[in-house]
């Protein structure tokens, strides 16, 4: 059998004696650290996310292009799911984005009216081109920042409602704007 030998420990690395920290105080530290972290993953992932359905958006089948970034939507709230530790259901799921997709109605109504103007030849194609993959991203964006505010704050599929965070988006696209 090995013996075990174990090195030094350096200064640092030595604990320390016990200071008079409330509990509290640890708690909130310790809590903290996890629920940034969870905050920074999760936007990492929408921001990813969000160029794949501009990706997506450059699609030049018409509707197609739409089916994939909403596919790319669904599969987005389900990742945000796992993150959050929220029971996922995909006809919940898509059910929350459509109603969110009518809260922000011109971006949901420009990623559309681009998908159908593909399909005029030439000068369609092109203006599609430009604004559906531009729509797509910022879409995502918006409703993955959503999530991560109503997860975030303990909410979960069943009691996410869209209308609640009308003001939440509008500040995020005034915000993007300057």
């Amino acid at each position: 059998m090995a013996h075990l030998v174990s090195e030094p420990v350096p200064e640092a690395m030595r604990p320390r004696k016990a200071s008079k920290v409330s509990t509290a105080a640890i708690m909130d530290v310790t809590e903290k650290a996890p629920i940034d972290e969870r905050r920074a993953h999760a936007r990492k992932l929408v921001e990813r996310f969000s160029l794949w359905a501009g990706a997506a958006g450059l699609l030049p089948v018409p509707i197609i292009d739409l089916a994939a970034v909403g596919g790319l939507q669904i599969q987005m709230l389900r990742r945000l799911s796992q993150i959050y530790d929220v029971p996922f259901s995909k006809h919940r799921g898509k059910a929350l984005i459509a109603g969110l997709a009518g809260t922000m109605i011109p971006a949901s109504t420009g990623i559309g009216l681009a998908s159908v103007i593909k399909s005029v030849p030439v000068a369609g194609t092109a203006i599609g081109a430009m604004t559906t993959p531009a729509l797509g991203v910022a879409a995502t964006y918006v409703i993955g920042l959503t999530f991560i505010e109503h997860f975030s704050s303990g909410g979960t599929l069943l009691d996410f409602e869209p209308p609640n965070y009308r003001e939440f988006i509008k500040a995020g696209v005034e915000r993007r704007k300057t």
